[in-house]
């Protein structure tokens, strides 16, 4: 009797071959193109940052006031702003610090709130309202006067006062809860401001678990898993692929390309983003 044969699959056809070819081909370009996009240009800034006088410790950076914003005293306007910086050391390469400054009608000083990763996190007053962060000078991403300020202060303090992450060893530096989620978190509290973080905010996408639902500024939609990955699309956000915390995408509102280390290259800044003092 003879023994019946294995059981084998056919071979592909030659025109099933050939038509896998050009798939397995354009999975190949597009992973090269995601690999240029996110590591092209943080090379770029990597070797610019090696390149330059950056302090070499957070004790030889200045930290000083650049002389933006005028004595409190001297401005009686409620006024809100929404501050960042480049941060220092290899942070540099990729991120930004963020903060917030209010002042009510009549107040004789400026409040400050940051997010730092030693002691209890949140911080008032810690630095100079407009003071430099690690010798570079602050960007305004926001900066609302008047009646309009006066009425979202207490709702931006409500959101300090309640940041869900101000206990000492809550911070983390990647991917959060760090000084990005928490102005993130002030900002998703106060939809009004109409902003968004940079793009090299790292740590703004941050949340606790998956996330689908409306983007920061309240002007488009976003899904994201812990921050660490995820894509928004909207009018103040434009277009954004985030990838372990790296974000590349296209401004919408003031045409511009989005890249890693570099937030936006574009034309012209945004409407609020110029640096202080200029």
């Amino acid at each position: 009797m003879t023994e019946p044969s294995a059981l084998s699959s056919p071979a592909p056809s030659s025109s099933e071959a050939s038509s896998q070819r050009p798939r397995s081909r354009r999975r190949r370009i597009m992973i090269l193109a995601i690999l240029a996009v996110f590591l092209l240009p943080l090379a770029v800034r990597a070797a610019l940052h090696a390149a330059g006088a950056a302090p070499k410790s957070w004790r030889d950076a200045d930290w000083s006031s650049i002389g933006s914003l005028p004595p409190a005293a001297a401005h009686p306007d409620a006024r809100v702003l929404v501050l960042s910086g480049q941060t220092g050391g290899w942070k540099g390469v990729v991120a930004v610090h963020s903060w917030i400054v209010v002042k009510e009608q009549g107040a004789k000083s400026w409040s400050r709130f940051d997010v730092v990763g030693w002691g209890n996190p949140v911080r008032l007053n810690g630095w100079a309202p407009d003071g430099r962060w690690y010798g570079n000078p602050p960007i305004v991403i926001a900066d609302v006067s008047g009646d309009a300020a006066q009425a979202l202060i207490p709702r931006i303090r409500e959101a300090v006062r309640t940041y869900q992450w101000a206990n000492a060893g809550d911070y983390r530096v990647w991917p959060g809860p760090n000084s990005n989620t928490f102005v993130a978190s002030v900002l998703r509290a106060v939809p009004e401001l109409g902003v968004a973080l940079p793009a090299n905010a790292i740590g703004r996408d941050f949340r606790p678990g998956p996330y689908v639902g409306t983007s920061d500024s309240g002007t488009g939609l976003e899904a994201s898993a812990f921050g660490v990955i995820g894509v928004k699309a909207g009018w103040v956000e434009g277009v954004e692929l985030n990838l372990l915390g790296l974000v590349a995408g296209l401004d919408l509102r003031r045409p511009a390309l989005k890249l890693p280390g570099w937030d936006r290259i574009g034309l012209d800044p945004l409407p609020d983003a110029v640096a202080a003092g200029r």
